[in-house]
């Protein structure tokens, strides 16, 4: 055999090999699309399987749940109209019927009305007697007293004119000033609530305590109100302050009690109160 010989035969086998594996790739490629297909086919089969069945199972229900409501509603209707029935026959019932007591020979309906007024004016009576009373009831008696132990040494003056030492003129006066001792103790005049405790710009440190029946009474030129405080009520002759220099006003002045008096608003003369 010559070279040439060899070479040929070599190059026919590997022809022989390369056709035979490219059938082999084609077989395995042909038959692994097929069994792809196929499992694809089957899924697909197995879905549209699924949905019909739920689709009739949602028609169902759709249909049981129209039965039930058109049901029910019919249910609710023949109730209703039942109701009704009822109702208007009970009305006319209630109308046509006039019962007759043994002992008033009225209907009930017209004895039911005298009750209730019966009752209306039993319970508006305790409320007009209650009122009666308080009417009559006389008002508190107020007995005040001179709230430090002292001289008067400025009257009480709103149609004439006193003069201010501190202010250099005349002008009035709206209170009295009770010379005492600084830290002399201060009480209340009368029984009352305190309204309040300010530091004024002119009256200094100053309590002020309602005592009903439309009077107040102000205490001023305080140096300490520390005894009480506001919206406590207050026996008469209570400590509430002591005496102080507080009151710019009058700081010219020896040292004192500043005491106003107010009925229903107006300043008035305590001296005239006192018992």
């Amino acid at each position: 055999m010559g070279r040439r010989d060899f070479f040929e035969q070599e190059k026919k086998r590997k022809m022989v090999t390369i056709f035979a594996v490219a059938v082999v790739l084609s077989v395995v490629a042909f038959v692994t699309i097929f069994v792809m297909y196929s499992k694809s086919l089957n899924d697909e089969a197995e879905a549209n399987l699924l949905a019909l069945t739920q689709e009739d199972e949602n028609v169902v229900s759709n249909e049981e749940l129209q039965e039930a409501s058109y049901s029910g509603d019919k249910t609710i209707e023949n109730s209703n109209a039942t109701n009704e029935t009822i109702e208007v026959e009970l009305e006319k019932t209630v109308q046509n019927t006039t019962v007759v007591t043994p002992e008033s020979k009225e209907p009930v309906s017209q004895v039911v009305k005298e009750e209730k007024k019966e009752e209306k004016k039993s319970a508006e009576q305790p409320t007009k007697e209650v009122q009666k009373e308080q009417e009559q009831e006389p008002a508190k008696e107020l007995a005040f007293q001179a709230p430090v132990v002292g001289e008067i040494t400025k009257d009480f003056a709103m149609e004439t004119l006193v003069y201010s030492e501190t202010l250099d003129e005349w002008c009035t006066h709206s209170g009295i000033d009770i010379k005492a001792d600084k830290a002399a103790v201060v009480i209340a005049s009368e029984s009352g609530k305190v309204e309040s405790i300010k530091n004024d710009p002119r009256y200094g440190l100053t309590v002020i305590i309602s005592h009903g029946n439309g009077f107040k009474t102000m205490y001023s030129n305080l140096l300490t109100a520390e005894f009480v405080k506001e919206g406590e009520e207050v026996e008469k002759g209570q400590t509430i302050a002591t005496v102080g220099e507080t009151a710019s006003f009058e700081i010219a002045d020896d040292t004192h009690l500043h005491f106003e008096m107010y009925k229903d608003g107006e300043a008035v003369n305590p001296t005239i109160y006192f018992k």
